[in-house]
């Protein structure tokens, strides 16, 4: 799955869940630009991230993880995948290599 669609389908979700319609992006982005983007059309800046991470009242990387999850995944393999990406970071933020954590 192309990063496009993953992006799209996890804001989607995301969206949905907070109880947005398209039309509540509007101080943010068009409604055809939500649309493009949800029907993997188009592909948002980091920017456009952030503003639409804050209309729907969450935090940017919130929109990222569900573009990397899947639709039906447990909230447990949604741990799964903070955690491991708690451990990239930690590890990058010590500026350790791979080999070391082995």
């Amino acid at each position: 799955m192309s990063p496009k669609s993953r992006f799209g389908r996890g804001l989607h979700r995301v969206r949905k869940a907070a109880g947005l319609t398209q039309e509540a992006f509007g101080g943010t982005s068009s409604r055809t630009y939500v649309s493009a983007l949800e029907r993997e059309l188009k592909s948002p800046t980091l920017e456009k991230i952030e503003e639409l991470a804050e209309t729907i009242g969450c935090h940017p990387l919130t929109l990222l993880v569900f573009a990397y999850v899947e639709p039906q995944a447990a909230p447990a393999e949604i741990a799964k995948l903070l955690e491991f990406v708690s451990i990239e970071i930690a590890r990058f933020a010590k500026g350790t290599s791979t080999e070391s954590l082995n």
